[in-house]
């Protein structure tokens, strides 16, 4: 099946349009942008910049994807966005173009949940099944691993990492990485235990579960300095694959973690 088009909609020459999309009132469409098969723009959706969006994505109204950075040292350097396959961008999102400092590209993954005014900055990297609650924002060159929830009005700093299932509550604020499976809370942001409850709905084995919470008693609870806590970690809880995920996650900050 061929698109859908609105008359109302402007393609510009040279986009491209995959099977099967449809594309609503009063959308804008550039002429770099390529949308893959399935795709739907409600109605006054506007994509533009080197932008590729994959199968069967959903764009809300008023959602701005591909513009340019929102950065002064931009200076109309060749970049781009890449989106992955069935995310649902929900209204008055803002998805902007990577910089040639920051990598060149914006990434993000598949069936991300982007809620009504979040807003993903230049040149971060998203990962898939990321869920980022009403006005969430990343600054530049933040990356979000798989499975992260990010609550509503919360603001990442540039640079910062959020782990893999971490839960970033409501209005919290972070300025340094913020640990996988765990719950991240409060401006300025502090940690509260494992993401039990998070971890049970996603299938997670209690003997996984239990290992995590015995590696954050050992990070937050003991009388241990970090380098200590991972030692421990590393001789007392072996053989958990996202014990070790979390505990090389801690080994790689730059910004430091968030405990």
């Amino acid at each position: 099946m061929t698109a859908q088009v609105d008359p109302s909609a402007r393609i510009a020459p040279g986009a491209e349009l995959g099977a099967d999309v449809v594309i609503g009132p009063y959308c804008i469409v550039g002429p770099r942008v390529v949308l893959g098969p399935g795709c739907v723009l409600a109605a006054h959706v506007v994509i533009e910049g080197n932008t590729r969006v994959g199968a069967n994505t959903r764009c809300f109204p008023f959602s701005s994807i591909g513009a340019i950075p929102q950065d002064l040292k931009f200076q109309g350097e060749a970049t781009r966005l890449e989106i992955g396959r069935e995310n649902v961008i929900r209204e008055f999102v803002t998805l902007n173009l990577g910089t040639a400092g920051g990598g060149g590209v914006t990434r993000i993954g598949d069936q991300n949940f982007l809620m009504a005014y979040s807003h993903v900055a230049h040149d971060c990297q998203v990962g898939s099944g990321v869920i980022m609650a009403n006005a969430a924002t990343l600054a530049g060159h933040v990356t979000v691993e798989d499975g992260a929830i990010v609550g509503a009005f919360s603001g990442v700093h540039q640079f910062c990492r959020v782990g893999r299932e971490a839960f970033i509550g409501g209005y919290s604020v972070l300025t340094q990485d913020a640990l996988p499976f765990v719950k991240t809370v409060g401006n300025r942001a502090r940690t509260y235990g494992i993401n039990v409850v998070g971890l049970q709905r996603r299938g997670y084995p209690e003997p996984t579960i239990a290992g995590l919470k015995r590696a954050y008693r050992l990070l937050h609870r003991s009388q241990l300095n970090i380098t200590q806590a991972l030692e421990r970690i590393a001789t007392e809880i072996p053989g958990i694959p996202e014990v070790d995920l979390l505990a090389a996650f801690i080994r790689s900050a730059e910004r430091g973690v968030t405990l």
